[in-house]
């Protein structure tokens, strides 16, 4: 197979031009952008009709991969969006004189160039291509085979606009799609200055194991919803239901329903129904198990059950005897990306938000809002689990590293 060292090069080099791009220019061309993506709409729903031509049409996965109109008008907004936002670039962040006369400075950075890895979501490209643009850094981008011709027409729109305003085309690389180039960027060091994988726990393992580029963790979301003995039952169910079928196959979706026992009877009853009209399977311990006994979709949960991230209108169901024993669940299972519970127990709640390791805990709230465009940053280019550089929505203020600046009239030491 050729080499992808040139084409990681050429954005290496469009990454150090980038530095000197002026910002309302960089502004201006994300706004053409969004125009662009909305001009050639068709061109994009019909490349994306041809990747999911090649799928297995009864795949849950495939609303990741499906595109259609009112999706591509909210990534043009979202686009848009991170247009509006400040550079995080050029922010003096620290500035003073020393004894002998040299002034320092520490100010923001670009990283350079971004590299990601990521399955199936087109919607990825233009998000992660839009986030290093407004912070002045290139990326290479390694989509999966699965969308394949929807990328490249999302990149073939990107470069022209970049084209039409006069900033390097190289800023934003497409990789060619098999697996094997990810070799190549494992062990480009010297141009590649972050590696961030987006997409299964087994993909994000694989990056993290076998890259040298320094790797950010978009980790995989086995989240939970605990509704505790003193949940309002109605909000907990809207909750619950938000969590599970608003967008089953999305990181921030809910994988696990822990139950007080108290109140497991009255709201495994009221859920089943609800679940019902969407086809919900559940895993259920053995209490759930007993309590929802008829329910169409109901299966008798294994130990492994409590740890997967479903990505599909499936979940487990634990019941518990109280906070402690949730508390404990959830330490267990948890992959640290977000966590809610449901209580009217104001000390419960705040001992929760506390105690809970997670990118993103709430309270009385769905999961669901765990999102860069939700939590107002523009976009992500994904979930952050790691503690690192940056934890939670890795979006447009974490794009980022430092520089000190020291400026002398010929001092030595």
């Amino acid at each position: 197979m050729k080499s992808i060292l040139p084409l990681i090069i050429q954005t290496y080099k469009a990454s150090v031009q980038l530095r000197s791009v002026d910002d309302l220019l960089l502004k201006k061309t994300l706004l053409s952008l969004a125009g662009a993506l909305e001009k050639n709409m068709d061109s994009v729903l019909q490349a994306n009709a041809k990747d999911l031509a090649k799928q297995d049409a009864d795949n849950p996965r495939n609303d990741r991969l499906m595109l259609n109109e009112q999706r591509i008008l909210n990534i043009a907004n979202s686009i848009r969006n991170i247009s509006n936002l400040p550079n995080p670039c050029g922010n003096i962040l620290q500035k003073r004189t020393l004894h002998n006369g040299l002034q320092l400075e520490k100010k923001s950075v670009p990283l350079g160039v971004v590299g990601a890895i990521y399955e199936s979501r087109p919607n990825v490209t233009f998000d992660i291509a839009a986030l290093c643009l407004r912070s002045q850094n290139a990326c290479v981008l390694k989509g999966s085979s699965d969308a394949e011709e929807t990328n490249k027409a999302g990149v073939d729109i990107i470069r022209r606009v970049l084209e039409e305003n006069n900033i390097p085309v190289d800023a934003v690389t497409l990789l060619p799609s098999e697996r094997e180039t990810v070799q190549e960027l494992f062990t480009a060091t010297k141009y590649i200055d972050v590696l961030i994988p987006r997409g299964s726990d087994g993909l994000i393992q694989y990056v993290r194991k076998n890259s040298l580029v320094p790797v950010i963790e978009t980790g995989a979301g086995v989240c939970h919803v605990y509704v505790e003995k003193d949940a309002d039952i109605n909000k907990a169910l809207n909750i619950v239901v938000n969590a599970k079928v608003s967008r089953p196959s999305v990181c921030n979706s809910a994988d696990a329903i822990i139950v007080d026992k108290p109140i497991a009877e009255k709201f495994l009853k009221e859920l089943q129904p609800l679940f019902d009209k969407f086809k919900v399977e559940i895993f259920a311990d053995e209490t759930a198990y007993s309590l929802l006994n008829g329910y169409a979709w109901l299966h008798k949960a294994a130990p492994e059950d409590f740890g997967r991230e479903f990505l599909s209108l499936k979940c487990a169901i634990k019941v518990v005897k109280d906070i402690e024993e949730a508390l404990e669940h959830i330490q267990q299972y948890s992959t640290r990306h977000s966590e809610a519970i449901v209580s009217e127990n104001k000390k419960n709640c705040e001992r929760f938000l506390q105690e809970v390791d997670a990118a993103a805990v709430y309270s009385n709230a769905s999961t669901r809002f765990t999102d860069g465009e939700e939590f107002g940053l523009g976009a992500e280019i994904g979930i952050s689990t790691q503690k690192l550089h940056a934890r939670g929505p890795f979006a447009l203020e974490k794009l980022v590293t430092e520089k000190w600046v020291i400026r002398g009239e010929g001092q030595v030491r």
